[in-house]
């Protein structure tokens, strides 16, 4: 009977569904969700895309940028100026009423930018709205990573769990075994004492990974913007894409056109372009008027026509702090992207190393630790079987098979959090992780 519990046990033990995740009903629809369905990773990242408060009011700066470039866009930058007078003149007369008369003038009056400040204003806005089109991008891309970091705690652990409770079956299985046993005088008091610690330890992992499901399903909603009655679940597979290569070079080649950078490079060509307008600047506008009025006695009315041309003359104010604000932000914009470009190479650099060791790490529990420790389950059922070993012997390999395996389901979710990290670093968008 022992032999035979004790098989049952190292059965259950490598059993491979450990890697299967919760299912339920997929979702339909990708901006709801419902307390009993499963999200995807595309769907975390449409919920989250939708409802988080800081991309949504980066996405609503855009109006204000586009009316900028509108208005930096039309023809002139200064609106005509309308005059309308209208006189009423007493003539005094000798010995006479005094005589009125009604008088008029209509004008017309155009300020004009004569040094090129309507292009260098349209290319300050453009540059603007490229930037602020960077910067919601980057904002994506961070927020998609910080998704798909909350999103592989919560698979990673409803593996965990699955894996916890096959542990929990099988070493409750062996001290119920063992029990028996000793209460039929065949096994020891510490037999049946290390059998119970064990399911014991069992339950106590368990539960614990349950708290922990539990944080990291609020915490996971907390991105998402969900109810907070609503605790999601995930359905994907951790190990895809795991053994796939990244050439470092292709990602430094890809770091010009990460969205941050792509940012800081509008930002720098409106700060040039903002020089530029400001050192046009110190030319005067030129006003160009036209009026016409109606002036004089009734019996001899006259019609004035006047052209007018008006330019302030730029004798003590020369916008010299206009200018040097617009060099200062110029080379603050330069500095921001030399240091941005400087910082993200060597993120991309250091995160790839650190990928490089994680593939391998993976790859060695993968192949290496669990088929030998699988081997060593077998044989230790064999010596079990024909008493070399005893009981603790073999609780010992079954908690060594069932520590590697919640090791390599660590090390995935790693796997994966540093692999979607390093590609939004470097600019690139992939589809994560497929159910």
């Amino acid at each position: 009977m022992r032999t035979k519990a004790l098989a049952f046990a190292g059965l259950i033990a490598v059993c491979p569904s450990w890697v299967a995740a919760q299912t339920s009903v997929a979702v339909s629809d990708p901006v709801r969700i419902e307390a009993n369905q499963t999200l995807t990773l595309e769907h975390a990242w449409a919920l989250a895309e939708r409802g988080n408060p800081v991309l949504n009011a980066a996405r609503a700066r855009m109006a204000a940028a586009q009316g900028a470039l509108t208005d930096a866009a039309a023809p002139l930058y200064n609106n005509p100026e309308l005059t309308l007078e209208r006189t009423r003149r007493a003539v005094p007369q000798s010995g006479s009423p005094d005589q009125r008369r009604n008088e008029w003038n209509v004008g017309l009056a155009q300020t004009i930018e004569i040094a090129g400040q309507r292009g260098h204003r349209l290319a300050v806005n453009e540059a603007a709205v490229v930037a602020l089109e960077a910067e919601i991008e980057d904002q994506t891309r961070k927020l998609r990573s910080s998704v798909a970091q909350a999103f592989n705690r919560v698979l990673a652990l409803q593996q965990r769990i699955a894996l916890d409770e096959e542990a929990l079956e099988l070493f409750e299985r062996t001290a119920l075994a063992v029990e028996k046993r000793r209460a039929a005088g065949e096994d020891t008091r510490l037999d049946a004492n290390v059998a119970a610690v064990e399911a014991e330890r069992a339950r106590h992992q368990l539960a614990q990974s349950r708290e922990q499901l539990i944080e990291a399903r609020a915490e996971l909603g907390a991105v998402l913007q969900l109810p907070p009655d609503v605790a999601p679940q995930v359905r994907g597979d951790l190990s895809a894409r795991a053994g796939v290569a990244i050439d470092l070079s292709a990602l430094l080649n890809a770091v010009e056109s990460q969205p941050r950078l792509r940012a800081h490079v509008a930002r720098q060509q409106s700060a040039e372009a903002r020089l530029r307008l400001e050192e046009a600047s110190r030319y005067p506008d030129v006003t160009v008027g036209v009026s016409v009025g109606r002036e004089g006695p009734g019996d001899a009315r006259e019609r004035l026509t006047t052209f007018s041309v008006s330019v302030p003359l730029p004798l003590f104010k020369r916008n010299a702090s206009g200018i040097g604000q617009a060099r200062s932000e110029l080379g603050q914009a330069r500095i921001e992207r030399d240091a941005a470009v400087r910082d993200v190479r060597a993120q991309v650099r250091a995160s790839w190393a650190r990928l490089q060791s994680l593939q391998a790490r993976v790859e060695r529990l993968q192949n290496t630790v669990l088929p030998a420790l699988l081997e060593n389950q077998q044989l230790s059922l064999k010596s079990q079987r024909a008493g070399q070993i005893g009981l603790l012997e073999l609780i010992v390999v079954n908690r060594q098979a069932l520590d590697a395996r919640r090791d390599l389901i660590d090390a995935l979710a790693e796997l994966q959090d540093l692999r979607q990290a390093l590609e939004a670093l470097a600019g690139q968008i992939k589809q994560g992780i497929q159910p």
